[in-house]
Parts: structure tokens; C-alpha cells; sequence
């Protein structure tokens, strides 16, 4: 019995020990990057011998695991990238960073994705549109490379004003309702070229963003959706040089080590010299001209294995030659000249921390200088129309993953907005006299922060809030008018930094994702949004002339609460994704000018315009094959946005206060973008656009006034431009077969408008002279027109290259 006892404690003394000896356990860690541009590789495979466990990076593309002490092989793989295989000496808690490379042989860009094939399933966020420089390249643009707007134009729930177009109206929002950013930095006149494309220089964009239901607390300032391009960070071990040369542009780029693991230079250009070109696709445009710039450089600092410190310079020019579009009273000239140039910088310093969190400080400067130019009739004088935009704004934003079912992060941010509204400079002239309007001042501070949490397997939540702090401070002059005669009847004055309007604010935003099965998902989104930047202009496309103006007391923030629900589903084991997704808005005080109003270098602004309730609504239904030699996807949306002031001086209403569509109302849009990848030297690409005509108003009587016919205006939008349609078509040919080849081209040939389609940009009116056109107008004595931009194929060729 004795003996029995004494083995039983031996027993259990030596099972003690062995559990003992199970406990010394450390953490193993892996961030897997793209060593090209840095970005995240989520859903890359950790493979660990010789326990055999391992798992799936997450979006930030981390794994972390505990294991024994001991001696381990781990392998990291991803689609398109060599493997990399790691030998760990597992004594203490350790943390690697591995940088995938691409695989030789996949040098196509059809082949990498860096994208989670579940994505779309499995995150909270809903309304987020995602595309790297890879997707971006595949779409035809009019220009023979390819266009972050342009692209974008080809999505879900995304428009632009036609062919001319220097923006992006998302859900029915107009164009200054939505944040673009370029590497934090916003970009007030996102185009070249009319419209034609963007001014992101194309080598340096690594990915972009476009968010529009549940958009991330970590952004405010507009109401309808955030565009984010994020510019690639310079990752090289070696010079890289490449760039393109075509007939409308040119660009290049550099990537280059300038202190070995130290210090990295990415530097790209693009510079069009178009004036000699234009003329040739219409006789209407003989007096154009157009050149541009732009130009992006990024430096990367790595001082230290947990620090990162970046700085980002971006610069962009037009210059335009237009005849007469803008008059001026009293102003004699025969053309128009838009000079108008941004520099933005940002500065960005990330440090890890070895918990799995970061801190990032970010200062940002952005300036935007519009001009235009009235050379005058017979004699040399030119007189000078400007304004300015300075914004500068610093964030502080940390962030943590708590494990692979939470993480959150949070911050502050402050702007300053600092607007020049407009200076007329009549230069040696004497018909008018000089006028310089007041500078206005605001701030706005914020604090924010946002969980994201998985509470079980098939539920995932998002929850984020932002405050906002809005002071608007002198010099301004405040005015108070007559009610009925709109005299002006008394000013107050405020002195410099005196607090004029404060306008406070929360915005919540809440996002939810139900998984009904491996392939399928239930989303919901809420986002409350404010702004208190806008763009004022009585045209589809702002001109330069178009006036920026901050909330004041007379002017106060937009506001909008954004409800969406869509569902989606994955066929074929994620080869293709099919989404259905709608949405609701209601926003407040959009802003919008009253009728006849006339807003140029206007004093007191509010008296020319009005604030309007608005709604938007639609369902957009989506699907995308991503992969294969045939890939691409379709789209359609049904949608409205509509307007309606709540004046109750009779002149000052909108449609005498009735909902009318607003300018970027489409009931009806189709998208569709196919690529044929017959081999890795040849990709074949069409993409076609359709949608309903724009709103525009027609006279609803005409009156004499001296022999000369008058329309009277009193609905707005009443009627529709003829429907929109269009067909492009891209090729793209790659030569030199030997891989090992340093220096490596290929062509891209391009037909923007393949079928020559006449679509419609705007109606004018004009007096009839007799009976001219009276088979068309009977006995009208106004005739309407209709304004084409571009009424045959516009064809481009472009040499690509790289020298590595």
C-alpha cells in the first residue's frame, strides 16, 4: 500500500514538472510587406515546422502566435511572390518583418494581387471601393495611360459632369462634397486637360480609396466621401528608372537608395505640351492652348528599426488659352487664360511600438493659387483675376491590434483654412477699378476614435466618433440688410483672431457585417458627416473663377446622416463577387445660388446664395471577375438627388421651393470593363459607359426688352441633356522576352469615344437672326444649341519603359 502511495507522488511530482516546462512559452510575430511599396500583404500563408501550425496574416498584414522554447522553420508565401523561409531560435519573444518580392516570372500586373479574395466578405466596412496601380493601369484612358478619376468614373455610384469635368460626384454629392486626398494632403483642383485626367502623378500612386457609407472616423471635413491616394513608398535596394512617352504627356520615374537601408528617393513627373494638338479635333477650338506639370517626390527615413519618417512634396501647373468663356463688365477681351498651380508637403513620422501599436504625426501644408487672365482687346495690358487657398493641419494617430478580433485607434487633428476669396488687379487699364475681397480665417479642431471588434465568428462591428470644433475669427465685416429691399443697412466690424461663429458637432459612424455563410455577407452602415469648406459656381465643372468659401454666420456647415445595407456573395470560390447595396442621405444646407445671382468678387456673399435640404437615394448592383485571362466587371445604379430650398422671400427661392434634381442627378448608370489577357504580351481592354443626360433648365417664357428676347427662368432642372454613352478601347503590347533584360518596354495604344458619339455637354441660347433654323424653332425667337466637346475618336500612343 506504502509502495503504491510513493508511486502515485512520483507521479504527479513528475507530471507537474513536465506542465512546468510547457509554460515558458514566448511570442513569434510577422508583419508581411510588399517590399516594392510597403503595403500590407493581408491573407499571406505562415507555414511553421516543426510544430505544423501556422495561419493567415491579418489586414495589417500581421500573425502573431505563442509557442515553446526551441528551434523553428517558418515559411511565409503569397500568390505572385517568392517564398521566404526564416530559421528561428525561439529563446525569447521576437518580432519579424518579412518583405515579400515578386516572383520573376509574374512580372505581369494581371497576375499579383495583394488582396484578400474574402475581403469583401469579411469586413465591417461598407462603401469602400479599392483599387492598387495594377487595377488602375487596365482601364482605357483618353490619354493612352492610366487615370485615377478616370477609373474611378467606372465604379458604382460614381460620376462625373462629362467630358469636361475637373471632379468626382459620388451618390449624387456635388464635387466640392468630396475629401481628396493625396498622401494626407488635399487637392482643391484635382484635373488636367478639362477634365481629361487627374493630376495624381501615375508611377507614384501605390493605392487608392474611395470611401462612401461608413467612412472612417479618422476623416472629416466633407459630407458625401473621402478619395484617398496614397503615394508608394520608396522600398529599393537598387536605381529604378521608367517613365513613358506619348503624344498628349510624358512622365517618368525614379526609385533610388540614397544611404543604403537608410535613406530612399521616389521621384515621378508628367509634363503636356498640348496647344499644337487640340486644334485638330475641332475647328471650335483653334485658339486653345493647354500645358501642364506635375510632379511628385517622396523621401523615406528609416533612422531606426521601429521609426519610419517620410516627406512628400507634390506640385502641379495649368495653363489654358480659352476664347471668351468668363466675361467681366467692363473688361474688352477676346480670350480667357487659366493659370492655376498646387504645392502640397507632407510630413509623416511612424513609430512602432512592440505590442502590435504604432503612433503617427503627420503635418500638412497645401496650397492652391487660381488665376485668371483677361488679355485685353488692342493694346498689351493684361488684368488679373486671383484667389488662394493655404491650409495647414497637423494629426497625432494611435493606433493598436489587441488581438486578431479587436483593434481600435484613435487621435486629434486641427486645420487651419486661410482664403483669399478673390483680388482684381486691372493692371495699366483704367475701365475698372481694383478690388481686393477680405481675407477669411477659420479652425477647426478634432478628436476621434474607432473600434473595430469580432465578437463571434460571423459577426463583425465597427463603431467610430469624431467631434469637430469650428471657430471662424476676423478681420470680417458683418452686414445686416433690409428685408425687403436688400439695402445694405448696417456693418460690424471684427479685428483680427476675434472669435466671429462657432459651430460644434458629433459624428458618429457605426458599421456591421453579418456573415450568413463562407461566401456571404449581410452589411449596414451609419455615418453622420460635416463640412465646412465649399465650393460655390453656377456650372456643372467649377471654373477657376468659382469662389471657395468657409461656414460663417451666415453661411453654416453642411451637414449629412448617410444609412446604407447591402449584400454580397462570392461564386466560385472568390473568383467572382456579386454585390447589391443601397443607400439613403439626408443632408442639410448644400448650398446653392439663387436665381440670378452673379457671385464674382461679391462683398457679402450671402445675399447670392442659399442653403438648400437635400436627399439622395439609389441601389447599386455589382459584379467583378478579378482574376483570370477574362476579367473585369459590370455595374449598374438607380438613383436620385434632389433639392429643395425653404426661402420665404418669394425671390430668393429655388423653384419656388420645390424638390428639383440637382445638377449631378443620373437615375440611370451602366459600367462595364472587360480585359482579355490572351498572353503575358498582349492585353486587350473595353470599357463602355452609359447613363441618363444631366439636368438643365429651359426657359419657361421669353420677354422683349429693346428689340432683344429675354428668357425667364423660374423652375430649375426641369429637363435633360440627351443620354450619355461611350466606348473605349486600350492594347497594350509587351516586347523583349528575356526577363533578365534591364531595360524592358512595352506600347499602349488607346481610342477614348470608340464609336464617335456626339454626347452633349450643355445647351446655350442665342437670338435668332430671321428665319434662319425656323424649320427647327417655328417661330421661337430664341434658338437653343446644343455644345459638344468631343464628336469623334480621340486616339493616343504611349511607349512605356523601365530601366532596373
Amino acid at each position: 500500500m506504502m509502495r503504491k502511495a510513493y508511486f502515485f507522488v512520483l507521479l504527479i511530482i513528475l507530471g507537474c514538472s513536465n506542465i512546468w516546462g510547457q509554460v515558458q512559452e514566448y511570442g513569434l510575430s510577422f508583419e508581411v510587406l510588399d517590399q516594392v511599396n510597403g503595403l500590407p500583404l493581408y491573407d499571406a500563408q505562415i507555414s511553421i515546422t516543426p510544430c505544423d501550425c501556422g495561419g493567415v496574416a491579418n489586414d495589417s498584414g500581421r500573425f502573431s502566435i505563442s509557442l515553446p522554447a526551441g528551434v523553428y522553420t517558418a515559411t511565409i508565401s503569397f500568390i505572385g511572390y517568392e517564398d521566404q523561409v526564416q530559421t528561428i531560435n525561439l529563446d525569447q519573444s521576437v518580432v519579424l518583418k518579412i518583405e515579400m518580392v515578386e516572383e520573376q516570372e509574374q512580372l505581369s500586373e494581371v497576375v499579383v494581387r495583394a488582396k484578400n479574395r474574402l475581403s469583401n466578405v469579411e469586413t465591417p466596412q461598407m462603401g469602400v471601393l479599392n483599387l492598387d496601380a495594377k487595377d488602375l493601369k487596365k482601364i482605357p484612358a483618353a490619354v493612352g495611360e492610366f487615370d485615377v478619376l478616370r477609373g474611378m468614373t467606372l465604379l458604382a455610384g460614381v460620376n462625373n459632369a462629362g467630358e469636361i469635368s475637373n471632379g468626382l460626384s459620388v451618390r449624387g454629392g456635388s464635387l466640392d462634397q468630396n475629401l481628396l486626398l493625396y498622401d494626407y494632403a488635399p487637392v482643391f483642383n484635382p484635373t488636367h486637360l478639362f477634365g481629361l485626367f487627374s493630376v495624381f502623378t501615375p508611377d507614384m500612386i501605390s493605392s487608392v480609396d474611395l470611401y462612401r457609407a461608413n467612412i472612417p472616423a479618422r476623416y472629416g471635413g466633407r459630407i458625401t466621401s473621402v478619395l484617398d491616394v496614397k503615394v508608394k513608398n520608396p522600398f529599393v535596394e537598387k536605381t529604378k528608372f521608367s517613365g513613358g512617352v506619348g503624344l498628349v504627356s510624358s512622365r517618368f520615374n525614379l526609385e533610388t537608395p540614397l544611404i543604403r537601408d537608410k535613406l530612399m528617393l521616389n521621384i515621378g513627373g508628367r509634363a503636356g505640351l498640348t496647344g499644337f494638338l487640340i486644334p485638330l479635333f475641332s475647328e471650335r477650338l483653334k485658339n486653345t492652348k493647354a500645358n501642364f506639370y506635375d510632379s511628385t517626390m517622396k523621401l523615406l527615413y528609416l533612422p531606426t528599426a521601429n521609426d519610419q519618417i517620410s516627406l512628400t512634396a507634390f506640385y502641379s501647373k495649368d495653363f489654358y488659352q480659352l476664347d471668351l468663356v468668363s466675361q467681366i463688365e467692363n473688361i474688352n477681351a477676346e480670350n480667357n487664360q487659366y493659370d492655376f498651380q498646387t504645392l502640397n508637403g507632407t510630413l509623416n513620422w511612424t513609430h512602432t511600438f512592440g505590442d502590435e501599436s504604432n503612433l503617427r504625426n503627420i503635418i500638412v501644408a497645401s496650397d492652391y493659387s487660381p488665376k485668371t487672365i483677361f488679355p485685353e482687346r488692342d493694346n498689351d495690358n493684361e488684368i488679373l483675376y486671383q484667389a488662394r487657398i493655404n491650409y495647414l493641419s497637423f494629426i497625432s494617430e494611435y493606433s493598436k491590434i489587441v488581438s486578431n478580433d479587436f483593434d481600435y485607434y484613435g487621435g486629434i487633428q486641427a486645420n487651419q483654412y486661410k482664403i483669399d476669396p478673390g483680388e482684381l488687379d486691372p493692371g495699366s487699364g483704367n475701365s475698372i477699378l481694383p478690388v481686393a475681397l477680405e481675407t477669411e480665417t477659420s479652425y477647426e479642431m478634432a478628436a476621434f476614435g474607432n473600434v473595430n471588434w469580432n465578437p463571434t465568428k460571423n459577426l463583425s462591428l465597427s463603431a467610430g466618433l469624431r467631434f469637430n470644433h469650428f471657430v471662424f475669427v476676423g478681420p470680417y465685416t458683418e452686414a445686416t440688410f433690409d428685408e425687403f429691399s436688400g439695402d445694405l443697412l448696417t456693418t460690424t466690424e471684427f479685428e483680427k483672431g476675434d472669435a466671429v461663429k462657432t459651430y460644434n458637432s458629433l459624428a458618429p459612424r457605426l458599421g456591421a457585417n453579418l456573415k450568413l455563410g463562407e461566401y456571404t455577407s449581410l452589411k449596414a452602415s451609419y455615418a453622420k458627416t460635416n463640412q465646412y469648406l465649399q465650393n460655390i459656381y453656377n456650372t456643372t465643372t467649377p471654373l477657376p473663377t468659382s469662389r471657395w468659401k468657409t461656414s460663417d454666420p451666415n453661411i453654416e456647415p453642411q451637414s449629412a446622416d448617410t444609412y446604407g445595407l447591402g449584400i454580397y456573395h462570392n461564386l466560385n470560390d472568390g473568383e467572382i463577387e456579386v454585390g447589391v447595396e443601397g443607400y439613403y442621405r439626408a443632408s442639410e444646407n448644400n448650398l446653392t445660388y439663387k436665381p440670378g445671382a452673379d457671385f464674382f468678387l461679391e462683398e457679402f456673399l450671402e445675399r447670392d446664395v442659399v442653403q438648400a435640404v437635400g436627399e439622395a437615394y439609389g441601389v447599386e448592383v455589382s459584379f467583378k471577375k478579378p482574376r483570370g485571362k477574362l476579367n473585369g466587371w459590370f455595374n449598374y445604379t438607380y438613383s436620385r438627388s434632389l433639392l429643395r430650398s425653404q426661402n420665404e422671400k418669394l425671390a430668393d427661392r429655388v423653384n419656388n421651393n420645390k424638390w428639383y434634381p440637382s445638377d449631378f442627378d443620373r437615375p440611370h448608370v451602366f459600367n462595364g470593363t472587360i480585359n482579355f489577357e490572351g498572353d503575358k504580351w498582349n492585353t486587350w481592354s473595353f470599357n463602355f459607359t452609359a447613363q441618363s443626360g444631366r439636368p438643365y433648365t429651359v426657359a419657361n417664357s421669353v420677354f422683349s426688352i429693346e428689340d432683344i428676347n429675354v428668357p425667364i427662368f423660374i423652375e430649375r432642372n426641369n429637363a435633360r441633356l440627351r443620354p450619355y454613352h461611350r466606348l473605349d478601347f486600350s492594347w497594350k503590347v509587351k516586347y523583349g522576352r528575356n526577363p533578365n533584360r534591364k531595360w524592358k518596354g512595352d506600347w499602349t495604344f488607346t481610342i477614348y469615344n470608340l464609336y464617335s458619339r456626339r454626347n452633349p455637354f450643355n445647351l446655350y441660347y442665342s437670338q435668332r437672326q430671321g428665319a434662319v433654323d425656323s424649320e427647327v424653332f417655328l417661330g421661337s425667337p430664341l434658338g437653343t444649341y446644343e455644345l459638344s466637346v468631343l464628336n469623334s475618336p480621340l486616339f493616343a500612343v504611349t511607349y512605356n519603359f523601365v530601366f532596373d
